[in-house]
């Protein structure tokens, strides 16, 4: 019996692949644009991303595990913000070498994008406020690839992170495989 296959004793827990294996079916499209990064395609990732599509999920569970995902793209942008070092003495009178964010309390906006066209709208209007498009890091759940693609061309400093790439576009431009409207599925009783 292989490594990778659980006995039936065992039949809890991860199925442990060398690295580099992932599934196939489940991973998401590469793209090359040094301005996009796409999350890790961790299991925990593909498992969130499967439980959002699928129609038969809750809503209560869609936000859940929007959240997550959320969560997570949130501290991958964080890691995309500059930074100083910064002296900090511990509890016990030692001395750390660490970080601080160079970002200030100052938000000069907050959008809620779902289709690129808004994004392109929101970054120009930051732009017309005199935000540097370097300074602009625009977070998305899922991408259609020619959309993250026209995208990183139009705007080239900007960084993009997203959670996952999708297939592409059907002929009504919906994202396929997608997960459905994702505002009526988070917001919508």
């Amino acid at each position: 019996m292989s490594e990778a296959t659980p006995s039936p004793a065992q039949g809890v827990g991860p199925i442990y692949r060398p690295d580099g294996e992932k599934p196939t079916a489940t991973v998401s499209k590469d793209i090359f644009y040094e301005n996009v990064h796409v999350l890790p395609q961790s299991p925990q990732l593909i498992a969130l991303l499967t439980m959002i599509r699928d129609r038969r999920t809750s809503r209560a569970d869609f936000i859940f595990y929007s959240n997550r995902i959320i969560r997570l793209l949130v501290e991958e942008g964080l890691n995309h913000l500059p930074v100083v070092e910064q002296s900090v003495t511990t509890p016990v009178g030692r001395v750390y070498l660490g970080v601080r964010s160079l970002a200030t309390s100052q938000i000069d906006g907050f959008f809620f994008l779902i289709l690129w066209g808004s994004a392109t709208l929101a970054v120009e209007v930051l732009k017309a406020k005199g935000v540097p498009e370097d300074r602009i890091l625009f977070l998305n759940l899922i991408a259609s690839p020619s959309g993250v693609a026209d995208f990183a061309e139009r705007f080239p400093k900007l960084r993009v992170v997203t959670a996952f790439i999708d297939q592409g576009l059907d002929d009504k431009k919906y994202i396929i495989p997608g997960l459905g409207d994702f505002g009526d599925r988070y917001y919508t009783l």
